[in-house]
């Protein structure tokens, strides 16, 4: 990782690396909520540490990961851009979490958007992890491939975040003026 001290944190938060993702990266702090967990899930694909990537899956999700190929699919994409969709539980207070997000890369010259809602729990020591994601995703433009994971529907467990509710990422702002902007 070079100098990313004057460099916006991929995760889509106009904030810079240093203040964003890298404390959750580097280990010097857990991310306080499933969203934040997410963000810091796609800034480590994003710039190719996926220690962090298994470090944050849950027990049960860990014996599917395969770092190898990950590593190699991470390095082979440029991320382009993260959008969070919603946000359900998940907060400081809450045992488990849900976050629907679209994150768009380019792979081997062809660029897609890859949509999932994400389970997320803490563990026995509170931190968040990644438990499991209902996903597709499909190639931007005029081809239209697509790869299908998982089919079960997502069970909202509390209100959607509306536009003028405070934004669940803990920031004080207006969801509008925040993560959904």
């Amino acid at each position: 990782m070079n100098n990313k001290d004057s460099k916006l944190c991929p995760c889509g938060t106009e904030r810079d690396y240093e203040t964003c993702c890298a404390p959750f990266i580097s280990g010097k702090s857990l991310p306080p909520t499933a969203e934040a967990l997410m963000r810091s899930r796609y800034t480590a694909y994003a710039i190719s540490e996926l220690d962090y990537i298994k470090k944050t899956l849950a027990t049960a999700s860990s014996k599917d990961f395969d770092p190898v190929a990950a590593k190699e699919w991470a390095n082979q994409s440029e991320w382009k851009g993260l959008k969070i969709i919603s946000t359900d539980l998940g907060k400081e207070s809450d045992k488990t979490g849900t976050v629907e997000f679209a994150a768009t890369y380019s792979h081997k010259e062809k660029t897609y958007e890859h949509h999932e809602v994400s389970q997320f729990q803490r563990n026995g020591k509170g931190e968040w992890r990644f438990v499991d994601g209902e996903s597709h995703t499909h190639e931007d433009g005029e081809g239209h491939q697509h790869h299908h994971e998982k089919t079960q529907p997502m069970v909202r467990e509390s209100a959607k975040v509306g536009r003028n509710d405070a934004c669940p990422c803990g920031s004080g702002k207006k969801y509008k003026k925040c993560c959904s902007a």
